[in-house]
């Protein structure tokens, strides 16, 4: 097992009572969790919570980007309520993304915040959406406009529970992975570049440094910029602000996030080429790298131009109505960027299909 602070890659399920234990005094928890998830993977949680002197509950919620929403989190207060958890009671997730953001935006406003867990059940979770605190829902105009910073606890990662994931996730979680190659570690992404999803996923010890590289990238730009304040935390967004979008105008139905940040990382080394910060010879790399991976590079038909300059402009790093995005400057290296001018803009999209 391997530990970055609070993470704990490798922890087992059965386990996670004992670890919290340890950091706070047992007391009631509620497990929030998507039924088909908990239905595999919440009795050795919960029977691990008791034999450390917790009384979990179960919150079960439907499974689904389209139902991180704010009257989902409202029956969780009423979960929280039923359960009777006061101060210093636990929310605890388990599941992936969706699952997280909603517990943990529960946790940091029922009873103006009681400790939060993750417990991450999808490479994507647990590579990205689990480490750095963001936690929220979405509404019907875009993703994750709602929302708080609330610090996990405790985050621990079974790698085991991801022998049950269909190879389209292992694929959507990959995309974040790569995005930390391209904005963070060139050697990440050379490995990357001699490895495939079928070695990945005969190898513990390789997935075990994908997921430990990384979260380390995450907990460290976390650590030194928590709420965005710098400017350095936005570079975890490379390829977000077209992915989100891509997202929203399409329903979260056609593509899951990993897919649409896929597109969104083709379409930022595009948009860094035009603004002369990306060698345009390293578009081929990306694009490649993201087709090794068995990832898109552009959409599968177009979506609304309308609708995507839209969704862009209601985009958290936009300011004062002007568009910003993450663009590579280089294999390893990203910076947020404004004053993107119409043409260029227009270009990128028609080049990834939208």
């Amino acid at each position: 097992m391997k530990k970055i602070g609070t993470i704990h890659i490798g922890a087992r399920l059965d386990d996670v009572g004992r670890t919290l234990a340890a950091r706070l005094e047992p007391g009631r928890a509620l497990v929030v969790s998507p039924t088909p998830v908990a239905r595999r993977w919440a009795s050795p949680l919960l029977a691990g919570l008791r034999r450390s002197g917790f009384d979990p509950s179960m919150a079960l919620i439907a499974d689904g980007e389209r139902h991180k929403t704010l009257s989902t989190v409202e029956k969780l207060y009423g979960r929280a309520l039923a359960a009777r958890l006061d101060r210093r009671s636990v929310v605890i997730a388990l599941g992936g993304g969706v699952a997280g953001d909603m517990a943990g935006f529960v946790a940091a406003t029922y009873m103006r915040g009681v400790p939060f867990v993750q417990c991450p059940t999808t490479l994507l979770a647990m590579v990205d959406a689990s480490i750095g605190g963001k936690t929220g829902v979405d509404l019907p105009e875009g993703k994750n406009l709602v929302g708080a910073f609330w610090q996990p606890a405790l985050v621990c990662m079974d790698l085991r529970v991801l022998k049950t994931l269909p190879d389209r996730h292992w694929r959507t979680g990959m995309a974040e992975v790569i995005k930390y190659g391209l904005m963070a570690d060139p050697r990440l992404w050379a490995r990357l570049e001699k490895s495939d999803l079928p070695t990945l996923k005969k190898n513990p010890r390789f997935l075990e440094q994908v997921v430990a590289v990384s979260a380390g990238i995450k907990a460290d730009v976390v650590a030194r910029d928590e709420r965005e304040t710098t400017g350095l935390r936005a570079t975890l967004n490379l390829g977000h602000t077209f992915a989100h979008a891509i997202e929203t105008v399409s329903g979260y139905t056609r593509y899951t996030h990993g897919e649409a940040v896929a597109i969104g990382l083709c379409a930022a080394a595009r948009l860094g080429a035009r603004m002369g910060l990306f060698p345009p010879a390293d578009i081929k790399r990306v694009d490649e790298l993201v087709r090794r991976w068995g990832l898109p590079v552009r959409v599968n038909r177009p979506l609304s131009r309308a609708g995507i300059l839209a969704a862009m402009g209601r985009d958290k790093k936009a300011l004062k109505g002007g568009f910003r995005f993450v663009v590579p400057t280089g294999i390893g290296r990203a910076k947020v960027v404004g004053g993107v001018a119409a043409n260029d803009l227009a270009g990128v999209l028609d080049e990834v299909g939208l």
